[in-house]
């Protein structure tokens, strides 16, 4: 009976979600038309910007008579709106209660008909991630075939400046846009290596020594402190390396001779090194646990040391799961924001050094829709195809991560 009256009003509601904008939305927005004589700006921002004022999110003194007056019918489609919606919903409440009663016999399979419904909402669960991906993708898809109708997409991919901002005057590079992403590519590279040279060696040898040398008590208390520092908001990361990584890396470079930027990508690198350190323990630390006891002991019986049974027996055995971990590492790397806006800058330089200040492409992208933007312009659009570009290096890192594990994996009984 729960079922039969809970699911007609659940789907008049998700109705009444998708329904509500296509009936409201056009004919507000014709009625601005109509006591404007014309649509002047971006209909998108416009109907935002009725929706504030009619939400009391937004003063109205500021605004136009023709935008007071579309408040005032949007406020009355939405009296008439929500009195339908009530309408609707107590129907197919009752609608479905008088179903449900007249089939409440003594021979109605209830439990067959739950376990079907369970099976149904577990399916469409698990397809609302899928369609979520897909959608993800499509709109990244759409924008950034927007963008390449402005710029070639060998220009973007290939070219030596980024300079996606308006200009001032006619004879600067701006003026007609500069999109080329490779000091981009190489500034998120460079930051990312820096980051697994930190990463990877602490975080492997802290999971060698968790699961083979340290006593239950040791690993009890480490373990759990290891892992906090996955739980710290990427937020504080970047407070730190900013206030604290910087200004020491270009003390120390002072003492040396060397001239250190106030934000480097050696900053932004050694920081989320830090930050990226519990996922490689973790994960190799599971993967080196999982490798069957009778090696070790195989190894230890025939002769050889604790370190000769992990160097040449854990280890070899527990690889892929290793690699895995490290890619999926490096994965994280690259899409990693704040540490690099608050630590390693946002100029577009193409450099090496790992003292000056460069950018990442999830910099950029943040850079590039802060505030109103006019989705029409190729500054704008190139963030979406920043980070379709985005998307697929980590996508082809995950699926190179997991083609290595199912490649080289070891199965023991």
């Amino acid at each position: 009976m729960v079922l039969w009256c809970a699911m007609p009003m659940i789907m008049v509601v998700l109705c009444w979600l998708v329904v509500e904008p296509w009936f409201v939305r056009p004919i507000v927005m014709q009625t601005l038309g109509s006591v404007a004589g014309q649509q002047a700006g971006a209909p998108a921002f416009q109907y935002l910007e009725i929706r504030n004022i009619a939400a009391g999110v937004l003063p109205g003194t500021s605004a136009s008579d023709a935008v007071m007056h579309a408040v005032e019918q949007y406020k009355s489609l939405l009296r008439t709106a929500s009195m339908a919606f009530s309408v609707m919903f107590l129907m197919a409440g009752v609608l479905g209660f008088y179903r449900g009663y007249k089939k409440l016999t003594v021979d109605f399979p209830a439990r067959e008909q739950v376990e079907k419904f369970v099976r149904f909402f577990l399916l469409a669960s698990s397809m609302v991630a899928i369609l979520t991906t897909l959608s993800i993708v499509l709109a990244l898809v759409v924008e950034a075939l927007r963008f390449f109708k402005h710029v070639p997409l060998l220009d973007f991919l290939l070219g030596l400046k980024w300079s996606p901002q308006v200009a001032i005057r006619a004879d600067q590079v701006g003026s007609s846009g500069a999109f080329g992403a490779i000091p981009l590519f190489a500034g998120t590279l460079l930051i990312a290596f820096i980051a697994m040279l930190v990463a990877v060696p602490i975080g492997l040898f802290s999971a060698i020594y968790l699961a083979e040398y340290a006593r239950p008590s040791v690993r009890s208390v480490t373990k759990p402190m290891l892992e906090i520092l996955a739980g710290i908001p990427t937020v504080v990361y970047g407070f730190f390396a900013a206030l604290t990584v910087a200004p020491l890396i270009v003390k120390v470079g002072g003492t040396i001779g060397l001239n250190a930027s106030s934000e480097s990508a050696l900053a932004a690198g050694l920081v989320m090194g830090v930050m990226i350190i519990p996922f490689i323990s973790s994960l190799s630390d599971d993967v080196i646990n999982a490798v069957p006891t009778s090696l070790r002991f195989g190894s230890l019986a025939m002769g050889a040391t604790r370190s000769e049974t992990i160097r040449k027996v854990i280890l070899p055995a527990s690889l892929p799961g290793i690699m895995g971990a490290i890619l999926l590492a490096v994965s994280r790397a690259i899409g990693e924001t704040m540490i690099v806006v608050m630590a390693a800058g946002l100029a577009a330089n193409l450099t090496a050094n790992p003292l000056e200040s460069v950018t990442t492409v999830t910099a950029q992208i943040v850079t590039i829709l802060v505030g109103d933007q006019e989705f029409d312009s190729p500054k704008t659009l190139a963030a979406f195809a920043l980070g379709l570009t985005l998307f697929c290096v980590t996508l082809a890192l995950n699926f190179l991560a997991l083609k290595i594990v199912r490649r080289y994996e070891e199965r023991y009984d």
